[in-house]
């Protein structure tokens, strides 16, 4: 007979790699719940990125791929789960109920998938294009849209205004001490479970060849530099039709979903949100577009140079600190 309730052991098996998720600035803020037949998932408010993410919508899209990396984890050991999306009106930080059902058959595609999970790394390295992207995006396409959240692909003749929105962007917070503060703060060497390690920055010259990464604070004595050219990614847009927690939940998903695939398909990515965290740089995304949905993310998709070291996982907050097991 088929064991009808996922044990401990499992779910936090399914809960240590959602938390591989990413998030802004690898602020990991998300709290998991689980006790009886359930598994809870709440925001942590003391985590949110307060002035890079003042509206909290980023941190929500964090937890949307922690959520559908648990799915994931969970489908691969034999366990659909049915999700209950803000399942508290008076607690709007109690993002999902999650409960689980056996399933009497896993696909080997299913377990593929959850291997991705640890392989995934955001890489801000320029890429060069990435292969077989007509056979992907179909692929891509076919898993993420619905009545929720619209994928688009930008095309080469889109860089231009992309670039011009990154430098907007950076001309509009030059003189925001608060956010130059936590970039600092959170690629301080002292961080050490969280925050965005020295490794996964990029030299002076490896930054100068993406014109549409984030900025962050970079070391004038690093000297690294790697083989690549000029960025020749794919740009994904993921936008939703509404701007609610919501709305950002589904998106973290979708982001979820797409940065899983192109990691079986072995390309790299990179997510970039600091062109959608200002109004007037979103709208300019939202022209390029042509929709009238709200550019949440985007993602860089393609292939890393040749010859880069292996790359070491980026730090998480020990399970003890972001699950509780009730009873």
């Amino acid at each position: 007979m088929a064991q009808m309730t996922a044990d401990t052991d499992v779910i936090t098996a399914a809960v240590e790699l959602a938390c591989r998720a990413p998030s802004l600035h690898n602020s990991q803020p998300w709290r998991w719940v689980a006790g009886g037949t359930s598994i809870d998932l709440f925001l942590d408010p003391h985590r949110t990125v307060t002035s890079t993410d003042k509206s909290g919508r980023e941190a929500i899209i964090s937890c949307g791929a922690a959520l559908d990396h648990f799915r994931v984890a969970m489908a691969a050991v034999g366990w659909n789960t049915n999700v209950a999306e803000f399942p508290n009106p008076n607690n709007l930080d109690h993002l999902a109920s999650i409960d689980f059902v056996p399933t009497d058959y896993v696909a080997q595609a299913r377990r593929d998938l959850a291997g991705a999970i640890p392989r995934r790394r955001t890489s801000r390295l320029s890429f060069g294009p990435p292969k077989h992207w007509s056979s992907l995006e179909p692929v891509l396409r076919n898993a993420v849209e619905g009545d929720f959240v619209a994928l688009d692909v930008l095309g080469a003749d889109a860089r231009p205004r992309l670039a011009e929105t990154a430098r907007l962007t950076e001309a509009l917070r030059r003189y925001d001490d608060e956010y130059h503060h936590e970039l600092n703060w959170w690629t301080s060497p002292l961080r050490k479970f969280e925050g965005i390690p020295e490794s996964a920055l990029v030299s002076e010259s490896d930054d100068h060849r993406v014109d549409v990464n984030r900025r962050f604070p970079i070391d004038p004595l690093d000297e690294r530099s790697s083989a690549g050219t000029y960025d020749e990614a794919k740009i994904l847009v993921l936008s939703t039709f509404g701007d609610t927690r919501v709305d950002a939940l589904r998106c973290g998903r979708a982001l979820s979903t797409i940065l899983l695939e192109c990691t079986m398909a072995g390309l790299s990515t990179c997510p970039v949100t600091h062109i959608t965290e200002l109004e007037a740089t979103r709208e300019m995304i939202r022209d390029l577009t042509r929709r009238a949905a709200l550019p949440q993310i985007l993602i860089r998709v393609g292939v890393e140079p040749e010859g880069e070291l292996p790359h070491h996982p980026t730090p998480r907050r020990p399970l003890s600190d972001v699950l509780q097991i009730r009873g």
